[in-house]
This record gives C-alpha cells, structure tokens and sequence, in this order.
C-alpha cells in the first residue's frame, strides 16, 4: 500500500554545470523515486531555472533537497505535492475559468 509524499513538483535554480542530465541520475537512485522530469524554465549567463518532477512512493523531502543543493541547486518553491494512496488530478474551478476571460 502507498504511502507518503507520492509526487513533488519544484521550482529550483542551478548553475549550468552539472548538468540536468547527471541531476535527474542522481535524484533517480534515491530510495523510493520511480520517475525524475526535469524540464528547462528558463537560461541566463550563469543560472538555470528549471521544474523537477519526482513520482514515487514514500518520497524523502528532506532528502531530495539534500541532493538537489549537492548538485548546486536551490529549492525556490514547491510547487505541487501529492501524497496517500494515489495521485489525484487536478480539478478545474471556477475561479480557473474567470481567468479565461
């Protein structure tokens, strides 16, 4: 049965080196995490902003955050957490579709 933070969505900032590539390896061994997604946000001269994504059972905040600050990184914010038996998907609001207009 699952249980636990389940997904982890953060918004973090890095240098270029090392690069995304050798961060998602290196989140990918920890205990727990089935799936890292890294997607680029954002480049300048010497920083990267980047979203990671983290699916997996019983993951270690704590631990994540340890390994990301490893590589270089800081955590700004997190932007999305699930956690229990299962990953529900977002719901549209009506506050969601004001924005449209």
């Amino acid at each position: 049965m699952a249980k636990g933070i389940r997904l982890l969505v953060l918004d973090v900032l890095k240098p270029h080196q090392p690069m995304v590539t050798e961060l998602a390896l290196g989140l990918s061994e920890l205990k727990g995490v089935d799936g890292v997604n890294i997607t680029l946000v954002e480049i300048d001269k010497e920083t990267e902003n980047i979203k990671i994504t983290i699916v997996g059972d019983n993951l270690d905040y704590e631990e994540i955050v340890r390994t990301i600050e490893e590589f270089g990184g800081v955590v700004h914010s997190i932007d999305m957490v699930a956690a229990g038996k299962r990953i529900i998907e977002e719901s549209e609001t009506p506050q969601d579709r004001l924005e449209e207009y």
